[in-house]
């Protein structure tokens, strides 16, 4: 794969937030103009969530509390990574640093599954 972000659009995600610092004040528009400039990023990029506390968004929740992180339950920054099966079900959690092409090999064994 020369591109992580060539993968089906229903498999990756984007989810702004800007409960972390601040990063991700702009609008909707604004942040996925950013991300397609900047990151070559191609695939969905839904509105701006909350993705911790008691506002946290539905997804959010669910994938925090079927995959603990260094934190328990929260999640430690901006860039935290799920992958999911096709069942939905959480397969592993990753850290804000790991980059994408580190799970290269995660996402095309979940793809074979």
């Amino acid at each position: 794969m020369t591109n992580i972000y060539q993968f089906e659009a229903e498999l990756l995600e984007g989810f702004p937030c800007n409960q972390f610092g601040g990063q991700d004040p702009g609008t909707n528009e604004q942040i996925g103009t950013y991300c397609q400039r900047n990151y070559g990023v191609s695939f969905p990029m839904f509105a701006k969530v909350n993705v911790k506390g008691p506002e946290a968004h539905v997804i959010f929740r669910y994938l925090t509390n079927n995959s603990k992180g260094i934190l328990g339950s929260g999640i430690k920054w901006n860039f935290t990574k799920f992958l999911i099966n096709k069942k939905g079900e959480v397969i592993n959690r990753y850290a804000p640093t790991t980059k994408p092409e580190d799970i290269e090999q995660d996402i095309e064994k979940a793809l074979a599954e």
